[in-house]
This record gives structure tokens, C-alpha cells and sequence, in this order.
């Protein structure tokens, strides 16, 4: 990106007003670091300015070594309702050139119903049914014909949806299963993720689908997931996969990812980028927790694995800092950890 021309993206001012700050009580090198490599300069600027330095004529690259570290989107910037343009906007602003995609901003492209794409808290809402079932009625007429624009809108801007996160996925009906399979691929994604369940017939039956459309699922698991949990997924259907959330893995199995994900790696669509403490412990700025990012990165990066290392940013924001910035700063630490 150039620093200096207008911006196309959310400024500072806005990046603080959108996203305000959490409350750490220390504030790593990092910070310390480009604040006196760049004297005067902000560290969002001084990060832009390094963006800049590493992918000419503005091109989005965050393909590091062969590996493709991505950010889970709309998630990471804690606006729901975000929409695809904004999103894009902000992953330019980052370098990102790949995202794990959230369905929403991409329906509410295409026309859906604001009130079923994000449904308001209010006592006239629909209920969970009655939405269900008119969100599967607009689906089953949807055109698909726009997605390929939404698409090309992220692909000329060099970014990648890669994973497409689909929620609601087992109470879907079979059309339902079928438009967003359809959905995914028609967005250029390689693989749907959604959250685990422990019930093996709803495994088998998405698995089912996945297989019929050969496209992966990866099912994210959290701190409760255990490895054998995966495993009967994948036992269940060929194209039934695991998105390892590393940190998740570490706090709630005390032990290293790493066997499982060497164990069971044409499986692993993506891992969720994360830091946190094991025995449950909390989320981390990256690098202050028992999460081996670094060794997990250079793992797929030596066997050249098709395997996003998909950012998911939920640690508090220290005082003084905000989203964007620390966002920057765990891509900038994946990119140290591969170079």
C-alpha cells in the first residue's frame, strides 16, 4: 500500500472510534521497537509504511514463505454487520491477501433481508423457527448470479476467500445444504468451516454433502474438542475435516497441536492463529502464551501444506493501541516467525 495516497480505508480517527480499547498491563518490544525506529510517526503509520515497503504497487501479499496467513472475517474486527466492502477495505489496509469469509456480508450483498441476515434483539423478532424457515425459502429462489461479482470485487484487489464460514450449517435443509455448498465454490473457497458438533448423524449427514459437492468442511473445534472428536468425523465422510484452532487445542488438551495436525494434515482445511495459556487459560497477545504459533507455521511451511494460518484476533487491547494495529501486529509476528 502507499501511506500517502487518500485512503480507501477506515483512518486512524475512525479505527479508535469503531474499535475502542481494552485494558492490558504491559506493552510489548514490539511497540517499543518501531516507535523508536520511526521517531514521530504512529505505530499504525509506521506498520503501514513497512506494508508498503513489501507489497508493491499496493498489492495485498501476506503469503509468507509459502505459507498463506489469513484473518477470519468478519470476526476479527468486531463488527458483525460489517459489510463486503468495508471488510475488504480493511484487509488492504493490512496486506491480507486471504480471508476465512463469514456468509452474512456476502447474502447481504446479494439482497438478503437485513432483518434474516442480522436479526435484531427486539420482542416483534422472529422467532429462531420462524427465521429458519424464511431464511431457507429466500435461499431456495436466490440467484447466485451476483456472487462471482463479490468475488472479482475481492479477487482484483488481491485477496482470496479461501475458507467460506457457514453458521446454522446442521439445521440447514438439503436445498439450504446445496445453495451454500454451491455458495462456496462459486466464491472461489476451497473449503467450508463451521463449529463441531458431537452428534455423529449430523456429521455424517453434512459430510455427505461435502462429498457429493468435493468440497471440504472444516469443523472448528474449541477448547472442549478433543483429537478423537475429529477423528470420528473423518471417519464419517471423506471430504469431513478439522479447522485446529491452535490455541484452543493448547488450553483445553494442556499438549501441542503439533502431532495431530502432522498425524492428520491432508484433513486440516486451516488453523485458527491464536495465543493462549494452557489449563483453560486466557488469550494472549501472540508470543506471551503456551501457543506454539512459530512451530506450527514453520511445520506447514517446510512440508509446503495447503493449509491457511487464519489470524483469529481475540485478545484484549492494550490501552493506547487499537483493532487495526494490533491486528498488524500478529501478522507481522507470523511473517517473523517464517522468514
Amino acid at each position: 500500500m502507499n501511506p500517502n495516497r487518500k485512503h480507501n480505508s477506515v483512518s486512524e480517527h475512525n479505527l479508535e472510534s469503531q474499535f475502542p480499547s481494552g485494558v492490558l498491563c504491559t506493552r510489548r518490544e514490539f511497540t517499543r521497537w518501531w516507535l523508536t525506529a520511526v521517531p514521530g510517526v504512529g505505530l499504525w503509520s509506521a506498520l503501514n509504511a513497512l506494508s508498503a515497503a513489501e507489497t508493491p504497487h499496493g498489492s495485498p501479499n501476506s503469503k509468507f514463505a509459502s505459507v498463506q496467513v489469513g484473518l477470519n472475517v468478519p470476526y476479527s474486527f468486531a463488527n458483525a454487520s460489517m459489510s463486503g466492502a468495508d471488510i475488504l477495505k480493511n484487509c488492504v489496509q493490512l496486506g491480507l491477501s486471504a480471508v476465512e469469509l463469514r456468509t452474512q456480508p456476502v447474502e447481504a450483498f446479494l439482497g438478503f433481508p437485513a432483518d434474516l441476515v442480522y436479526p435484531k434483539k427486539t420482542a416483534d423478532a422472529p422467532s429462531p423457527a420462524a427465521r429458519a424457515e424464511q431464511l431457507a425459502k429466500w435461499r431456495k429462489s436466490a440467484s447466485l448470479d451476483r456472487v462471482k461479482e463479490f468475488r472479482t470485487k475481492y479477487e482484483n484487489a488481491g485477496v482470496l476467500i479461501e475458507i467460506v464460514k457457514v453458521d446454522g450449517l446442521f439445521q440447514m435443509t438439503p436445498d439450504e445444504l446445496d445453495y451454500v455448498f454451491t455458495l462456496a465454490k462459486t466464491l472461489g473457497g476451497r473449503a467450508i468451516s463451521t463449529e463441531i458438533v458431537n452428534r455423529d448423524a449430523d456429521l455424517q449427514r453434512v459430510g455427505q454433502f461435502a462429498d457429493k459437492h468435493h468440497l471440504m468442511v472444516g469443523y472448528h473445534g474449541h477448547a472442549s474438542t478433543k483429537p478423537d472428536h475429529w477423528e470420528r468425523a473423518f471417519s464419517l465422510a471423506k471430504h469431513n475435516g478439522a479447522n485446529v484452532d491452535l490455541g484452543h487445542f493448547v488450553a483445553g488438551n494442556n499438549v501441542s497441536p503439533v502431532a495431530f495436525i502432522k498425524d492428520h494434515h491432508e484433513r486440516i482445511t486451516h488453523v485458527h492463529v491464536k495465543d493462549r495459556k494452557v489449563n483453560n487459560g486466557p488469550n494472549t497477545p501472540f508470543g506471551e502464551g503456551d501457543t506454539p504459533i512459530a512451530e506450527v507455521l514453520r511445520l506447514i511451511r517446510d512440508n509446503k501444506w495447503n493449509i491457511q494460518a487464519t489470524i483469529e484476533f481475540e485478545y484484549k487491547i492494550p490501552a493506547g493501541s487499537d483493532r487495526m494495529t494490533e491486528i498488524a501486529r500478529t501478522i507481522k509476528y507470523c511473517r517473523d516467525a517464517l522468514a
